[in-house]
């Protein structure tokens, strides 16, 4: 590419124009930018709960949506769920909280195991498990009655639980979740006065305030800016240290810049089916289904 030069121009902005023209015309491939960042995938997990899920079927009344799903998911690691919209991925990851129940006409059949355990056994404590594996929709939905801090602490209140000192708590959480310096000299404004990208870091800071062992997170930056979605990236990075995340989205450059492995999910006209997981820089780079490289690589979706 020819470079226009102005006479007179210096040396350093010559230079300083080439780079930018080189920028823009070399973009990095997804490839790239999942082999480029630190990943678990290689080095030996963090202690906590893993969670799997053998032969997951499920229906919104006669209508069968996900056909036999099997995946695991192991500590210390960031899994994203990609494809097309309506082929499952949401549906899949409320299955693995038992959300999916809240929705009338909707069933499941298979095993969800956290820790070994099955979530949906007779008996099990659905309250309790959602204690455990913790969740971050779409669109934040912090409680717009309650300020920041009440925010942070609501669903303990919810669970009954008590903590001997909930100030370092609150901190600890919001420190995690990225906005601790953000938001410490007005915790008692409330959260309705947050941007969208600090309601939803504080959506994650209320859901790590319970001890949850697995975060899943259900496009928690689709509606965000650019550089709030960085901040949540950021956080999910860091997370991922002590738990085990699950993360549903469209945005493919996300995908490889925060996950360790990666789950392509097509229906094709009928249940959403898996067609291949794996780590993250060989799903993009070296797919073993021709439908997942079409995919990834802009052909269709």
């Amino acid at each position: 590419m020819n470079i226009p030069i102005n006479e007179g121009e210096s040396e350093e902005s010559m230079k300083t124009k080439t780079e930018k023209v080189t920028h823009q015309v070399t973009p990095s491939s997804l490839a790239s930018v999942a082999s480029s960042k630190s990943s678990a995938v290689n080095r030996e997990l963090v202690d906590g709960m893993g969670l799997e899920a053998r032969n997951i079927y499920a229906w919104f009344g006669k209508k069968l949506v996900l056909e036999d799903i099997s995946m695991d998911f192991a500590p210390g690691t960031v899994t994203a769920l990609i494809g097309p919209s309506g082929c499952g991925k949401s549906t899949f990851i409320r299955i693995l909280n038992r959300m999916h129940e809240f929705i009338p006409t909707a069933a499941m059949a298979g095993e969800v195991l956290l820790n070994g355990e099955d979530i949906y056994a007779h008996g099990v404590d659905v309250t309790k498990i959602r204690l455990k594996v913790g969740m971050v929709f779409q669109k934040p939905n912090p409680f717009p009655s309650m300020t920041i801090g009440e925010n942070v602490l609501a669903g303990l209140r919810l669970a009954q639980l008590k903590v001997s000192n909930k100030d370092d708590l609150m901190e600890e959480c919001l420190t995690r979740a990225g906005l601790w310096s953000e938001v410490k000299d007005r915790l008692s404004a409330h959260a309705g006065g947050l941007s969208g990208g600090q309601q939803q870091r504080l959506c994650i800071a209320r859901s790590l305030a319970v001890n949850p062992k697995v975060l899943l997170m259900d496009e928690p930056c689709s509606a965000l800016d650019p550089g709030s979605t960085l901040r949540i990236e950021d956080t999910i990075s860091k997370l991922k240290e002590t738990m085990t995340i699950v993360i549903v989205t469209h945005n493919m450059q996300q995908a490889a810049r925060v996950s360790d492995y990666t789950a392509f999910f097509l229906s094709d006209g009928g249940p959403g089916q898996l067609v291949e997981v794996g780590q993250t820089n060989e799903i993009f780079s070296r797919p073993k289904d021709e439908r997942t490289e079409n995919y990834v690589s802009g052909r269709f979706g």
